[in-house]
């Protein structure tokens, strides 16, 4: 798998995913054009050194999925760095084959790298 940052024409691929559940049927507008907020959120993302976010693709390099990784800066831990994780989705056609956990393994290495203490998750209903 290769997890690289993403750009401004994975937005709609990214939207997608939200989408695709129950919780995010209720939340997020997919259509076509994408609504111009998206790319708003993405471009303040995007130019924010504490935020990552990520697709994932496989192999054949299609994408099989995105998470978010932000970096929060905490004066606990003498100055420390709290990495937080939300926002994954594994796109349907790479369901149950244990992506997800590749997901997760690449995370733990990439607070590592930025020094976080402690990575932490959310989650919705």
């Amino acid at each position: 798998m290769t997890f690289r940052k993403a750009t401004r024409d994975d937005v709609p691929f990214i939207v997608q995913m939200l989408a695709d559940d129950p919780l995010g049927q209720k939340r997020e507008k997919y259509t076509e054009p994408l609504p111009a907020v998206y790319y708003d959120a993405f471009v303040r993302i995007d130019g924010d050194p504490n935020q990552e976010l990520i697709i994932v693709e496989n192999p054949a390099g299609d994408r099989i999925g995105s998470l978010q990784l932000s970096f929060i800066q905490y004066l606990t831990y003498q100055g420390g760095i709290r990495a937080q994780i939300e926002a994954v989705r594994v796109h349907k056609s790479a369901r149950n084959q244990g992506v997800g956990k590749h997901f997760f393994m690449w995370a733990i290495e990439r607070a590592k790298e930025r020094g976080a203490h402690v990575l932490q998750v959310t989650s919705d209903k």
